[in-house]
Formats: C-alpha cells, sequence, structure tokens
C-alpha cells in the first residue's frame, strides 16, 4: 500500500508513557463509528500506566465500508490501507527502540477483525494479540494458509454467543487458524453478551499486559 490509502496520514492519538521509557506498548485498533480517543479510555481499566497506548485513527471513523465477512475486494481500499496502517504503527514503535515482543495489538470489533488478520499476515512473536468481538476477515471459504509463525505469542479472542455482527463459527475458525501458527490461544464465549466488552475479558487482558511487563522485566535483569 502507498501513502495514497484513505487511512495514511491521519491522527495517531497517544496515552500513557512516552515510547522510550515503558515498559511495554499496545497499539488499540477502534471500531466502526468510533475514534482513536475512544478506544483509548480502555487503557484505564487495565491497571498499567507502565506501558504506552496508541491509536490509529481510521478516516471516516470506519476501517472499511462492509461487513468483515464481505468479498475483500468490496472491502478495498480501506481494508488494505488500514492493515497497511497498522504495520506502519508497529514499525515506528520498533524505531523508537519498542521490540516486537513487548508490542501488544488490541481491537474492538472492526478494529478487532483488522488486528487479527494483520496478526496472521505479518506473523511473529508479539506481547499479545487481543480480539474483542471480532474474528479473521473474508466471507466464508476464504484460504488461510498464512506463512510463517506467531511463535507463542498469546492470542486472546473474546466474543458473545450471538453476536448480531461477529458469527460463532468466525471466532472459532479464528481460534483455530492463529493455533496452528504458533499462537497460544484462549477463546471465550460469552452466552448472550452482546456486542460489547465485559469485565471478565478486560480482567484477562490485564493478567496477559501483566505477563508482557513481567517478561520485560526478567530480560532487563539478564542484560544487566
Amino acid at each position: 500500500m502507498n501513502g495514497g490509502g484513505p487511512h495514511q496520514g491521519q491522527p495517531l492519538a497517544r496515552a500513557g508513557r512516552p515510547v522510550a521509557g515503558a515498559a511495554a506498548a499496545m497499539v488499540m485498533v477502534h471500531g466502526r463509528g468510533a475514534t482513536a480517543e475512544s478506544i483509548l479510555t480502555l487503557a484505564d481499566e487495565f491497571g498499567r500506566d507502565d506501558f504506552a497506548y496508541v491509536a490509529p485513527q481510521a478516516a471516516g471513523w470506519s476501517w472499511y465500508p462492509y461487513s468483515f465477512m464481505a468479498p475483500m475486494q468490496q472491502n478495498e481500499p480501506g481494508l488494505s490501507s488500514g492493515l497497511a496502517r497498522i504495520g506502519e504503527v508497529v514499525a515506528r514503535l520498533e524505531a523508537d527502540g519498542m521490540p516486537a515482543e513487548r508490542i501488544v495489538l488490541l481491537g474492538f470489533s472492526q478494529g478487532a477483525c483488522l488486528s487479527l488478520e494483520f496478526a496472521a499476515r505479518n506473523p511473529r512473536r508479539y506481547g499479545a494479540v487481543i480480539g474483542l468481538s471480532g474474528g479473521l476477515i473474508g466471507p466464508p471459504g476464504t484460504p488461510r494458509n498464512y506463512p510463517g509463525s506467531l511463535a507463542g505469542t498469546p492470542v486472546f479472542l473474546g466474543c458473545s454467543d450471538r453476536d448480531p455482527h461477529i458469527p460463532r463459527e468466525r471466532v472459532d475458525e479464528t481460534a483455530e487458524v492463529l493455533k496452528a501458527m504458533g499462537g497460544e490461544v484462549t477463546e471465550r464465549i460469552y452466552p448472550a453478551m452482546g456486542h460489547t466488552v465485559n469485565q471478565d475479558e478486560l480482567d484477562h487482558v490485564r493478567r496477559l499486559l501483566d505477563g508482557v511487563a513481567a517478561a520485560d522485566s526478567s530480560a532487563a535483569v539478564k542484560a544487566r
């Protein structure tokens, strides 16, 4: 994707520590109709003020126009531009000294779909990958032969069993694909939750972030 995509050059909202002084970083990807600032408010729930939180803004408040299960071409150029935007943000964090194994990808709804698809297409050892009410992108039967490995990356997928936008079957498929790619996958399906985020999901994310921070502390001790 060149610099002319709809999401290139859009604002990047920030919260928490500056990257240079942070224990880890989280890329937070908002859902349809929302804003970077709105998803950043979730950071208050995690109890990790030693993290750097960054959130890209989608042009027009939507990463792509149709359902994540529509034919991919129908969601262009937004889909490719959104994936490229996440890649730009991750690359900027790395350029600022944050290694991928201390970068957490988190998205909600449309942002979860985009984050999960990005991780599958760009697999490596991340700090964690978190999809709240989302799944891999594409219509049923989309090939999922992504090359590469997540190399033990913790993955959390949380969704309702009756989400109006995210079929349960797609969450299950996403869990299977990411597990086959070497992710340490936890899938939680919540009865009649609807399209939202609940406290159990927030608690699980908090534990994942604690683990990323603890790994950073261990690495720092070994480096001395």
